[in-house]
């Protein structure tokens, strides 16, 4: 079972999608199958506790999360560790889930991370917020199988069909630029090729008239 809240503030422009796994079991899956650089992984720091994932806008990243928002996942997790749950201040870790490594020897629902200049760390001073909890456990959905697989690759496929769309889009753009040098370059040769046709020196005139008073009864 997977839980879904939604971190809605109405100074916002649109919701905030926080999930959790039931257990460890589930969080091998939630791990598996998280959206890169758009999941976000909480955890509270040297102690246990629910892994709880914020899925970003698109575009976003995890340094334009939203302090409002951050909050709300923090609380969350710390509402999710028995013993986390009892301390007065608690840090709370978060990195992209695409920063998360998973090993073979790894024990269920164990992590680690790739890189540890990618994890950051936020503080609860003043206890779990129940103000913030109640909030969010009135937007919570409990989902049986969610499909966790599926949701992932119709992703990956809307993300691969922009990307197709943006490369045809700039290939499009490059080729009309070089049509356009292309015709402004023989546009200046057939006008250098017009002023050269009407050019004559004055060697060919005098070939072409044999008096000076001829050149000028045609000139007029």
């Amino acid at each position: 079972m997977v839980l879904y809240y939604q971190s809605k503030h109405a100074d916002l422009p649109k919701p905030y999608l926080i999930y959790v796994g039931k257990d460890k079991f589930e969080n091998e899956d939630l791990i598996r199958w998280s959206w890169p650089e758009q999941d976000v992984w909480f955890h509270v720091d040297d102690l246990s506790s629910a892994h709880v994932y914020l899925r970003l806008h698109d575009g976003e990243t995890i340094d334009s999360i939203p302090e409002k928002v951050l909050l709300d996942c923090a609380q969350l997790v710390k509402y999710n560790s028995i013993e986390g749950n009892k301390r007065e201040k608690v840090d709370v870790v978060y990195t992209p889930c695409e920063n998360l490594l998973k090993k073979k020897s790894f024990e269920v629902g164990q992590v680690a991370y790739k890189d540890e200049k990618l994890v950051l760390k936020t503080r609860i001073r003043d206890g779990r917020n129940n103000d913030i909890v109640n909030r969010l456990n009135k937007t919570k959905k409990e989902v049986e199988k969610p499909d966790l697989e599926g949701e992932k690759l119709k992703r990956d496929l809307r993300i691969k069909k922009e990307k197709q769309k943006f490369y045809e889009q700039q290939e499009k753009e490059r080729r009309e630029k070089e049509e356009e040098i292309k015709a402004d370059l023989l546009a200046r040769d057939y006008g250098r090729l017009d002023i050269d046709e009407k050019k004559v020196t004055n060697k060919e005139l005098s070939q072409k008239y044999e008096s000076y008073e001829e050149a000028e009864e045609d000139f007029m």
